[in-house]
């Protein structure tokens, strides 16, 4: 029992015994992603990599040697683009299965720890932060005015003056919009805390300009022109402006 308690693999409960992984990854997918509507694709897709790897494996038999093995093997794998998956990606796949876990622990009682605990995460590159001169900034908002991409000026903009994330501004929809009391409310923040943002000057204009073409058929502010009910992704006609505008690195 000390062998097991150092390993990781001791668990009082018999529920540990009786259950697999992919027994508590599918009540997990069952009964919890369906009131994580933000994440719940992400979730399901990652824990279907944990369930074909190691969902035949007993949870009172689930160890960090274990889930580290894993971990190392999925750091691998390359992605349908050709290239080497990133340390941010695998940790996103340890967070599922640690969260989906933890439910396990603390809400069914089928595990007395959560051994994700002593798995480590992999290292992540510092990002690397790029402020544009004046002139820069100039040159880059006219190539976004002269896109041909008419959402783009105004994504930049209303971007610009209210601080948000990019997915919180390519997602953006009108219920949340309040043109009245120049506000603009976002709800789907990275520490999942809505906060209500002023809309002012240039970036209310826009918005107001806008609002008067705004379509029937979508809720959403920046609609795909291809599938209304989905949001645009600015990323081609982003790339586009700044090679336009001649901003590297």
């Amino acid at each position: 029992t000390e062998t097991e308690i150092r390993e990781g693999r001791y668990f009082k409960t018999n529920e540990a015994q009786k259950h697999t992984l992919s027994d508590l990854i599918e009540r997990y997918i069952r009964e919890v992603l369906p009131r994580k509507p933000k994440v719940s694709n992400d979730y399901a897709f990652q824990l279907g990599w944990w369930k074909t790897q190691i969902g035949n494996v007993l949870l009172s038999e689930l160890t960090p040697f274990l889930i580290s093995e894993k971990r190392d093997l999925l750091s691998k794998k390359i992605t349908p683009r050709k290239i080497q998956i990133s340390h941010a990606s695998v940790n996103r796949y340890l967070a599922a299965l640690s969260t989906a876990i933890s439910t396990a622990v603390n809400e069914w009682g089928w595990i007395e720890d959560n051994i994700l605990r002593k798995v480590s995460k992999l290292k992540e590159p510092r990002g690397r932060v790029r402020y544009l001169s004046d002139e820069e900034r100039e040159r880059f908002l006219l190539a976004c005015k002269e896109s041909r991409n008419s959402y783009l000026y105004v994504a930049v903009i209303v971007a610009l003056s209210t601080g948000a994330r990019k997915n919180e501004i390519w997602k953006l929809s009108w219920d949340k919009v309040d043109l009245k009391n120049r506000s603009i409310l976002f709800e789907e923040t990275k520490n999942d805390e809505p906060r209500s943002v002023p809309l002012q000057g240039h970036a209310l204009e826009l918005m107001l300009e806008r609002s008067k073409t705004r379509s029937i058929e979508t809720n959403l502010v920046f609609p795909s022109r291809i599938n209304p009910q989905k949001n645009l992704n600015f990323r081609r006609p982003f790339s586009m402006a700044l090679k336009a505008a001649k901003i590297e690195n």
